[in-house]
């Protein structure tokens, strides 16, 4: 066959089965009753997400990782209402590898979507053609993907339709299986509290109808409208409940335990040369040391097993090793700041498109920053008669089965992963690495479990760091300053590709993903701007990037709400009243706005010695707005008394949640400003713990007070979307209390 018909045909059978695949409708994530795989005696599985006990505890499938956000609490939620049980009824369960419980919604949430509209509006404006066919593919992918995933914000949004249809389904069965053991029709039935009724005095409790429920067709199934929630909205009761006793992981303790502590090479991408290994056996109570390293991208490092983990980090921290410098050279941070800013401004044009010259132009910086949550890395693992057993905290469950089985070279059925909740994370339990080491070492104990651990030291100088990044806005104005034409230009690694590449090799790509994918382009500014150029560098610093909280909309934030401020300013505009114009056409974010100001007092004088600012993002399908007083405290150091914030986040499926996730996003994103960087000399860092007198202490954090748009949308995203205003608010009120430009973080480096 010549080349040119084989390639035809080809061709021709991949465009026929990819129509074939996109003209299907994404396939169904209730799952069926079989996708729990085993079973405690009694219980009954309904379908993929719930299945009952027989004293009527709901147990839900739970594949995302609970880190302080409430995110059991939220799904809980969302099942107890539609189900009609008492929250705390419901107790969730680490889910299995099936794909349902894969996270379309993260795939979804970086469309660049118009911003939502606020509830006063019959409906969102129609999406657009390109808009509806990649939410389209992007859902049948992430469904087939099977990608389990706690970031982006998603959680609740991915959740939304799919968890409460598979608690609607498993209600209507429950009600048919009551019909058919009464012999009564069923809209005469109603589920009340777990317990299904009947007008004439029959009932039974849940657990009683299970097993019948679960041979019965549910016919026809309808969500359960807003004005009919009696959970959702509303604050819990209390938290949802997992179905058993959980700890953290650094809490677990097992008969025979070992305990190891990891020590990697001072220089990042360093090596392991020879070290000291008979001298450290002689330290008391190590029992063995291993090599870890490399594979799948790991970091080569020495683990020291030990009887306590006291003892493991105590010889840890003496090993005497020789640290072989990283083969590719040394990275020095300043040196890489120099360059995107050199690679932003060779983006950014000498003139603006009409010819003529720009009317202002500012040139802005973010620095490195590593996660620093109170629970360090760590993991626990056991091998034993070829099944490896995995507890840890991680939000990426997917590829840590598959790093544990690769670990311990067995398939990934072998393995078993228990997602313990996290002690913060903010982005850093995306990565896997420390669950390959604590298999590698648990090959070695016998089957015995080893609980591996990362020192404070050794989290923070071997992190995967928020990346640094440089912007150049340009704007030319008319003759009341308002803006013709916006330019923004900047450079940063992207984290996305970077992250597959550690995780999931097989999915990676050797290209650089486009501008705007996956979040990791510049933003879709809500303004209404003539005309506007966005153009992003996407850079190779040798640094190792990872997610953080807030992603890059906290460095696209910082750099666009400074830049519209100063724009503001020269035409000699209040700030509100600027945004508020460009805005007349987002109704959704001017009632966000129009609510922080307002509840800000922003038409009322300042108290003496203190100035506002402000900012608006939207990011993860929800507006946050955020005004921020600030004076200058002794020394000159910026303080921020008060804080006010107000969001559009759709339905707030916990309202108490909600502000709780806006406080600490603030509370986060502003030690960060003030104070947040990684400072890297010969690649090696130099930061190794909670600096003194760089960390927010209970007195200096500021009053919070937040306010929630009602909407009728479906919920937005939550977590990360506050941290990214909070830094240029107050660079803002800066400016209106000192008269000076802040354009790089952090805002006190010197203090």
């Amino acid at each position: 066959m010549k080349r040119r018909t084989l390639l035809l045909s080809g061709l021709g059978a991949g465009g026929a089965w990819l129509l074939g695949w996109g003209l299907l409708p994404p396939r169904s994530r209730i799952g069926q009753a079989d996708t729990w795989g085993d079973t405690h005696p009694g219980e009954v599985g309904l379908n993929g997400w719930i299945r009952i006990a027989p004293d009527g505890v709901v147990h839900l499938a739970m594949p995302r990782c609970e880190m302080g956000q409430g995110i059991h609490t939220a799904l809980a939620t969302l099942v107890a209402d539609e189900l009609d049980v008492p929250l705390p009824q419901v107790r969730c369960v680490t889910a299995g590898a099936d794909a349902i419980y894969g996270n379309v919604g993260v795939l979804l949430a970086p469309l660049p979507w118009a911003p939502p509209v606020s509830d006063t509006s019959a409906s969102d404006p129609p999406l657009g053609r390109r808009v509806r066919l990649s939410r389209w593919l992007l859902h049948k992918g992430g469904r087939e993907l099977g990608l389990q995933l706690t970031t982006g914000s998603s959680s609740v949004m991915d959740a939304w339709d799919d968890l409460r249809l598979a608690a609607a389904t498993a209600r209507a069965q429950l009600l048919r299986a009551a019909s058919l053991r009464w012999h009564q029709p069923v809209n005469e039935l109603m589920a009340d509290q777990g317990v299904v009724r009947h007008p004439h005095g029959e009932q039974a409790p849940y657990g009683e109808l299970a097993a019948m429920a679960a041979l019965t067709r549910p016919g026809e199934v309808q969500l359960k409208r807003a004005g009919q929630w009696n959970l959702i909205g509303r604050p819990p009761p209390r938290p949802a409940e997992p179905a058993a006793p959980v700890r953290s992981g650094m809490d677990l303790r097992w008969p025979g335990m070992l305990f190891a502590a990891v020590r990697h090479a001072p220089a990042l991408g360093g090596d392991v040369g020879t070290a000291a290994i008979d001298e450290t056996l002689r330290q008391p109570g190590v029992e063995r040391v291993v090599r870890l390293g490399p594979w799948a991208g790991a970091t080569p490092a020495l683990a020291v097993v030990a009887r306590s983990s006291w003892h493991a980090l105590r010889a840890a921290r003496a090993v005497r090793a020789e640290w072989r410098p990283p083969a590719a050279g040394g990275v020095d941070s300043d040196a890489i700041l120099n360059t995107l800013r050199a690679k932003a401004r060779a983006l950014a044009p000498t003139t603006a498109p009409s010819g003529s010259a720009w009317h202002h132009e500012a040139a802005y910086t973010v620095p490195y920053l590593a996660h620093m949550p109170l629970e360090p890395t760590h993991a626990v693992a056991q091998v034993d008669a070829g099944r490896v057993t995995v507890w840890a905290p991680t939000q990426s469950p997917t590829a840590a089965r598959a790093l544990a089985a690769q670990a311990a070279g067995v398939a990934e059925q072998a393995v078993t992963l228990h997602v313990t909740p996290a002690g913060g994370s903010f982005g850093r339990r995306m990565d896997i690495e420390v669950i390959g080491q604590a298999v590698r070492v648990a090959l070695e104990t016998g089957g015995r479990p080893v609980q591996l651990l990362w020192s404070r030291e050794e989290d923070t100088t071997h992190d995967l760091y928020r990346p640094a990044s440089a912007a150049v806005l340009q704007a030319t104005l008319d003759a009341q300053g308002w803006p013709e034409h916006l330019a923004l230009h900047s450079a940063g690694d992207a984290v996305t590709p970077r992250w597959l590449a550690r995780q999931l090799p097989q999915w990676s790509t050797r290209l650089e993903l486009p501008d705007g994918h996956l979040g990791e382009g510049p933003p879709d500014w809500p303004y209404a701007l003539p005309t506007r150029r966005q153009q992003h560098a996407a850079t190779r610093s040798g640094v190792p990037v990872g997610h953080w909280r807030g992603g890059p909309h906290t460095a696209w934030a910082f750099f666009s709400e400074c830049f519209i401020d100063e724009l503001a300013a020269l035409g000699g505009h209040d700030p509100l009243a600027y945004r508020l114009r460009l805005l007349a056409a987002q109704p959704a974010c001017l009632a966000v706005l129009q609510l922080a100001a307002d509840k800000a007092g922003w038409a009322r004088p300042a108290p003496s010695g203190t100035a506002r600012g402000l900012a608006l993002h939207v990011c993860a399908h929800s507006i946050v707005a955020v005004v921020a007083e600030v004076r200058l405290g002794p020394r000159g150091l910026v303080q921020v008394p008060r804080v006010v914030c107000a969001a559009d986040v759709g339905t707030a499926v916990n309202p108490v949640g909600v502000a709780q996730q806006l406080e600490g996003g603030i509370l986060y994103g502003l030690n960060a400003a003030l104070w947040g960087r990684i400072d890297i000399q010969a690649s090696q860092v130099r930061q190794r713990d909670f600096t003194p007198g760089r960390v927010l202490t209970l007195a200096q954090a500021p009053r919070i007070e937040t306010h929630l748009v009602r909407s009728r949308r479906p919920p937005g995203g939550v977590g990360g979307i506050a941290t990214p205003v909070i830094a240029p608010a107050v660079a803002n009120a800066l400016f209106r209390l000192t008269g000076q430009r802040v354009r790089a973080l952090p805002l006190m480096p010197e203090v």
